[in-house]
């Protein structure tokens, strides 16, 4: 299990479902695309857009058709300046916001008649747009309704066309508003999909590096303690190999910490640990080694240039292979590892000799290890096979292509 992931957690992420927040920054950016909020920098740019399209379409048409009709221009201009101040608060208060102007609109176009009906509210409809957008489908679509009232005043000045006109664009407004909410509907659940996804593959990472070490570690602490008395020189060195694995063990913690924290720079003069890979084989052979267990490693072929996926994938496999011997495989004392790099895959084969209980498998109690190691090898477009061998031992065979993962 996961160093610092309660068993809770572990089971979500592992279930594809929403994992725990790690970092406050992350969630709050998912949160500022939520359901009707809107981030600040998005805000502030409607604003000003809308602000821009109303004084230039509507500010014109007042000046345009009251330039010789006393003071009522006036007063419609002042009418147009306090729609778009209210649109400073069409994202915050769109209800409130649509209401002020609607009647700043048809104050407007009272005053001046010459300006058609769907211009004055032009103000009113960018609103429904935003409200259609950010808020949920049947509060807007009171609010479309409730924009359509209007309509016999646009038929009574304009006749048929008039009607058609601020019908269409009301509906036009609103039909945006809904397409644009969908989308960010969209963007979201993929965001919040990538996080969960990586969430758990960073999970599987820490587990992987936790279980193995950890097993390695408790039983070469139960030599020490066996021999210590009779042979304290064996129980010295069972006690430096814990050491050992526990610093290599976090050292690649830390490694994989620094994915949740992208922002923070390495500490002044701290070593990089290796990045875990193919070429490390022989450091995990001699940590099952320490154990007691006799491990055969074979290799054919170049691993060096390797998609660095599919070296992952590889290590991580025989890692978890190793520790399910470890852990699981009843009277096993011989383990093989064979690792074949050709032009065009890589396959890993780990083959031990312990005993198959009747009925069951020779790894009862291993099988989130084998999904992990399933898992990795589906997302590099590879396979895995384990099972018990007819003669007795369990083998766990995989083929990682090199070119699909490339």
């Amino acid at each position: 299990m996961p160093a610092g992931h309660p068993p809770e957690d572990a089971a979500r992420a592992r279930r594809g479902g929403p994992a725990p927040a790690v970092r406050g920054g992350e969630d709050d950016a998912l949160d500022g695309e939520a359901p009707g909020r809107v981030p600040p920098r998005s805000a502030r740019a409607l604003w000003w857009g809308s602000a821009g399209l109303v004084l230039a379409v509507l500010g014109t048409s007042v000046l345009v058709a009251g330039a010789d009709d006393g003071p009522r221009p006036a007063v419609a201009v002042a009418l147009v300046l306090a729609q778009v101040l209210a649109l400073r608060w069409q994202v915050r208060a769109p209800i409130a916001v649509l209401a002020a102007d609607a009647v700043t609109g048809l104050a407007v176009w009272a005053l001046l008649p010459a300006v058609t009906l769907t211009g004055a509210l032009l103000a009113a409809q960018i609103t429904l747009c935003v409200l259609s957008a950010t808020r949920p489908r049947r509060l807007s679509a009171r609010a479309l309704a409730a924009m359509c009232l209007p309509a016999p005043l646009a038929f009574a000045a304009g006749g048929p066309t008039g009607l058609t006109v601020y019908l269409l664009t009301v509906v036009l407004a609103w039909t945006a508003g809904q397409w644009r909410g969908a989308q960010r509907a969209r963007t979201r659940a993929e965001t919040r999909r990538a996080v969960v996804e990586e969430r758990a593959r960073i999970a599987r990472e820490v587990h992987d590096v936790v279980a193995h070490t950890l097993s390695v570690m408790v039983i070469q602490a139960g030599a020490a303690d066996h021999v210590f008395t009779e042979r304290p020189e064996q129980a010295r060195q069972a006690l430096r190999a814990i050491e050992t694995s526990a610093r290599s063990a976090l050292g690649e913690l830390r490694l994989l910490l620094r994915a949740f924290r992208p922002d923070e720079g390495e500490e002044a003069g701290e070593p990089r640990q290796p990045v875990p890979s193919l070429a490390r084989l022989d450091e995990l052979a001699d940590t099952v080694r320490a154990t007691g267990m006799t491990v055969h490693l074979h290799r054919e072929g170049a691993t060096e240039g390797l998609p660095a996926a599919v070296d992952l994938a590889a290590y991580r496999i025989v890692q978890e292979a190793l520790t399910n011997t470890l852990r699981h495989a009843a009277g096993a004392d011989e383990v093989s590892v064979r690792v074949t790099a050709e032009e065009e895959c890589v396959t890993v084969r780990v083959v031990d000799n312990g005993r198959t209980p009747s009925g069951g498998s020779g790894t009862a109690g291993a099988g989130r290890g084998l999904v992990g190691m399933n898992e990795r090898a589906r997302l590099v477009g590879g396979s895995l096979r384990a099972g018990p061998l007819p003669g007795g031992g369990f083998e766990v065979a995989a083929r990682l292509p090199v070119e699909r993962a490339s």
